[in-house]
């Protein structure tokens, strides 16, 4: 049996304690001030003095504004989510030139907002079944609707608070997936226009076959000629 590795998001809901929401929501706040703050100096580096600016250079920004009196306050939530808001917004850009999303747009508080946590910035205990995030002292009370793979270890995690009010955390994991093995007995059939079916190891099937099926009803019994029963047969059984 084969084993190959895939990722998967498992979404649940939780409800914070007074104290965990207001952290949470300056979490929030911060990400989204960064993201824009970002996109805002990349936007004017390229319209005014076309200057092409980077995730590292917006990484540097960080640093800089935290040092200052005005965003002091980014400081008071952990960088992860910080830096993760940078990442998102380098993969918005990288989508954006291959033609496959639009320019990033703004973020807006009206629409909730997302914080993306790496690995090292939440703790992760399979047994209690808790998950404890960064500047906090407990773990998240999460609704857990579903169980996670046993030996699967979470790679991030993202909690969301939508425009209603709801809180989320979405759990991604790499987790095995087994794939069984295709048979050496078993052929497969390819149905065309051209032949009633071609069989994997090459054989045809004549086209008199599918006039005589085609055009009969599949809700009716159908009534076969001996030479298409004998073929239909023969496609049937195993080679």
């Amino acid at each position: 049996m084969d084993t190959t590795t895939a990722k998967r998001a498992y979404r649940f809901r939780f409800y914070p304690t007074p104290e965990q929401e207001q952290t949470l929501r300056r979490t929030l706040g911060c990400c989204r001030k960064v993201y824009n703050m970002a996109l805002e100096a990349r936007s004017e580096a390229w319209t005014v003095r076309h200057e092409s600016v980077s995730y590292e250079d917006t990484s540097r920004m960080l640093t800089d504004w935290k040092k200052t009196k005005e965003y002091a306050y980014l400081r008071e939530v952990s960088s992860v989510p910080l830096q993760q808001s940078l990442r998102h917004l380098q993969a918005a850009y990288r989508n954006f030139f291959a033609k496959t999303g639009d320019y990033p747009r703004f973020k807006s508080k009206k629409n909730g907002g997302a914080a993306t946590y790496a690995a090292s910035a939440f703790i992760w205990d399979w047994d209690k079944r808790e998950l404890t995030l960064a500047k906090m002292r407990e773990p998240l009370p999460v609704r857990w609707s579903r169980t996670l793979p046993r030996k699967a270890r979470p790679s991030t995690v993202t909690v969301s608070l939508d425009p209603s009010g709801r809180w989320h955390v979405s759990i991604l994991v790499e987790e095995e997936v087994k794939h069984l093995p295709a048979s050496p007995n078993k052929v497969g059939v390819d149905l065309g226009t051209e032949h009633f079916a071609i069989l994997s190891t090459g054989r045809k099937s004549p086209t008199h076959a599918t006039s005589t099926v085609t055009r009969r009803s599949l809700n009716k019994p159908n009534k076969l000629s001996p030479e298409s029963r004998k073929e239909a047969t023969t496609i049937a059984k195993p080679v």
